[in-house]
């Protein structure tokens, strides 16, 4: 078996009546399991088509996606990638289907045809990973953004995905309930689940074990996020900007201070210059 779980081999694609327009163009990429990795790009680079290629929800107009050995493109793997691969999508609201929070989870697992027993059990440990037990039989409506956005996880959670995709999870979301969603996703990691988070958000990056740049439909940089963050000035040009503590960073080295280009927290920094002091 291949370490890869996702597999991106000479990808192109275009819209339908878009001939001219590729959005994503010979694109080739390999994703490990238990891998963590960050998609970032400005408006319109391609990260958002890419994600959804990796589920089958869009197809290659050119070249090949393969998750878990089974081709895209064949339309008899697709329930079984959409299985293995989840996709959690920018607004919570858009992705509750139920009135009472145990059923929103158990959706899923509904419509694959597990057994009412089994249905339970997943329902509970969905739940349970997400830290919403106490709400299971309240209306998602009264609950806070984050708590919406941990629900569409759980939803996810519930069919037992290899790989989940988050796509912006965290863009509406207050500063608490970004902690909140940021913080299960660095748990669903931990227990071994392949993430790949599309994020405007530069400092969530840093939870990642590797970053791809994305502009105008390729893959323009790929490095961790230190590697990624100490090139300030080309990221730059791809519209992007950086953590400012990066770029407080990255100034201080202009300045003459001895200081390293890929600081990504504060507490670093503080070291740092603690360290110039002494």
């Amino acid at each position: 078996m291949t370490n890869s779980i996702i597999e991106c081999k000479d990808l192109s694609f275009h819209y339908p009546n878009d001939d001219d327009q590729l959005v994503l163009k010979n694109i080739n990429l390999s994703i490990k399991r238990g891998e963590f990795i960050g998609i970032i790009g400005a408006n319109g680079s391609g990260k958002s088509t890419l994600a959804k290629m990796f589920n089958a929800l869009l197809l290659p107009t050119k070249g090949q996606v393969i998750v878990n050995n089974l081709n895209t493109a064949d339309e008899a793997n697709t329930f079984t990638i959409r299985q293995q691969v989840g996709m959690v999508f920018q607004n919570p609201d858009n992705q509750i289907v139920a009135t009472i929070v145990e059923e929103d989870v158990a959706f899923g697992p509904e419509n694959i045809g597990y057994s009412p027993a089994e249905i339970r059990r997943r329902v509970d440990e969905a739940l349970a990973a997400v830290h919403l037990t106490e709400y299971s039989l309240h209306a998602p409506h009264l609950l806070s953004g984050g708590q919406k956005q941990r629900l569409a996880i759980a939803g996810v959670l519930a069919i037992a995905p290899q790989v989940i995709i988050f796509d912006e999870s965290t863009a509406m979301l207050d500063p608490l309930g970004r902690h909140e969603v940021l913080e299960a996703i660095d748990q669903l990691h931990q227990q071994g689940i392949t993430i790949v988070m599309i994020t405007h958000h530069m400092q969530e990056v840093n939870r990642t074990n590797r970053v791809l740049v994305m502009s105008e439909g390729e893959i323009v940089l790929e490095d961790t996020p230190r590697g990624i963050f100490s090139r300030g000035k080309k990221l730059q040009q791809y519209g992007l900007d950086i953590p400012q503590i990066t770029g407080l960073a990255l100034e201080l080295k202009d300045q003459g201070l001895d200081i390293p280009r890929d600081v990504l927290t504060i507490n670093e920094m503080v070291e740092l210059l603690c360290q110039l002091r002494s």
